[in-house]
């Protein structure tokens, strides 16, 4: 199942939900142009994976690599609502410890309150 992605903002924060896989190439090239084109207006972003149901290590380096350009900008990305799938994937390559993981989105959203 290719990869779509819908963004909307909710309480001044962007939540990108994500459907289908996110692979090396057009998947991942999708979610790296749509958050990258965000982040200079918005900043905190969450990605909401309940709905991807694979991710490859070119999805995982996706992954990262936005982490990262939100950091630059003073951002973060946190993640939310991951499939079995997408959670063994982070557990096994040790990413979990590198994401803000949440179980539900209102959970990633309040934690930016918090954390303002």
């Amino acid at each position: 199942m290719k990869l779509t992605l819908a963004t909307r903002t909710k309480d001044g924060i962007l939540v990108v939900d994500c459907s289908g896989r996110i692979l090396f190439g057009e998947e991942s090239s999708l979610l790296r142009d749509t958050v990258r084109k965000a982040v200079p207006e918005n900043n905190r972003i969450v990605l909401n994976l309940g709905e991807v149901n694979y991710i490859d290590s070119g999805g995982l380096g996706t992954l990262m690599e936005l982490r990262t350009t939100a950091q630059n900008t003073g951002g973060t990305i946190k993640l939310t609502s991951l499939t079995k799938h997408v959670s063994d994937l982070l557990q096994i390559t040790k990413l979990i410890t590198v994401f803000d993981v949440y179980n539900a989105e209102a959970e990633a959203i309040e934690s930016f309150r918090k954390a303002a």
